[in-house]
């Protein structure tokens, strides 16, 4: 993928004395970032890129992991079908929607939303990644929920058009986090989720595959915390770690991505779940060996 945010009781003591509580003002919310949580982890959306997840985070310590520099980063979905004329930063590009906006800072806009204390649903209509446009006949819904230390993302994406679009590796979903989390772990071995030895290391620049034999990968510091993403259907993996400033909004960044192949042509419906959970690897790992089990039962 291209690489290029209460109410509060005031009584203020001052020369006038006390302020009468019915004299103060509530806090204005902000209607830009809107976020749910529980006990252990609190995820954020930006509500004017697309309802995209720009911040991930354990309640305590508190502290974001999802990089969103620009409208092409954050956790989010993306698209790819057939050149389309469009160019971007004067590179022949090709169709490409995208959940948080195009490559210029314009946002794909949110159609609906329903957000309460620790779920959400959103409804969007991507932008064009290079070209910019609206892309008027695809929408992208993600509904997300917190259970323990865990963010469950439904992604669901609906194409109307008419034109058959070539087969192309897709991201599902794009994920970009603080480039302060240099290493990618996962697991490359011949017997998946026997708890053999995980593979570490640090990906290059541009982008590099990998092929995780466990559906699960994560970036961690060097310590071994850090962000874990357990998505079912990953069998390969893009990633890179582009250069510049690390940080939550740091053009540098740590990225993968879970591919695979598929053609977007008429009346295409794709849905799928993205699993997110902070810690150390061992625990990262021990929480997706439990949703794994579930699933085979």
């Amino acid at each position: 993928m291209r690489c290029m945010k209460r109410l509060f009781v005031v009584v203020i003591i001052g020369c006038f004395g006390l302020v009468p509580l019915a004299a103060q003002a509530k806090k204005p919310q902000n209607k830009r970032y809107r976020y749910v949580q529980n006990a252990k982890c609190k995820l954020g959306v930006d509500m004017e890129s697309g309802g995209s997840v720009f911040y991930f985070s354990r309640i305590e310590p508190e502290r974001n992991l999802i990089n969103h520099a620009d409208r092409g980063r954050f956790i989010q979905q993306s698209y790819y079908g057939d050149p389309d004329g469009s160019k971007w930063m004067g590179k022949p590009w090709r169709w490409n929607p995208v959940q948080g906006g195009d490559w210029r800072g314009k946002p794909a806009k949110v159609l609906e939303s329903r957000i309460s204390h620790s779920s959400l649903h959103i409804e969007t209509r991507p932008r064009n990644w290079a070209g910019g446009q609206e892309i008027r006949n695809a929408i992208m819904i993600m509904d997300a929920r917190l259970i323990g230390d865990l963010a469950y993302l439904h992604y669901k994406f609906v194409y109307r058009g008419k034109h058959r679009h070539k087969p192309r590796h897709q991201e599902l979903p794009a994920v970009f986090v603080d480039k302060a989390l240099p290493n990618l772990v996962y697991y490359k071995g011949r017997k998946p989720w026997t708890g053999g030895k995980v593979s570490k290391d640090v990906p290059g620049w541009p982008n590099e595959s990998r092929r995780p034999t466990e559906c699960w990968a994560a970036y961690v510091d060097n310590k071994g915390w850090g962000i874990g993403v357990y998505t079912p259907h990953m069998k390969r993996i893009t990633c890179y770690r582009a250069p510049g400033k690390a940080g939550p909004t740091g053009m540098g960044c740590s990225y993968f991505a879970p591919v695979k192949t598929l053609a977007i042509t008429p009346g295409f419906v794709y849905e799928y779940t993205v699993v997110l959970t902070i810690g150390r690897v061992e625990d990262i790992r021990k929480r997706f060996y439990a949703l794994q089990r579930k699933r085979r039962r």
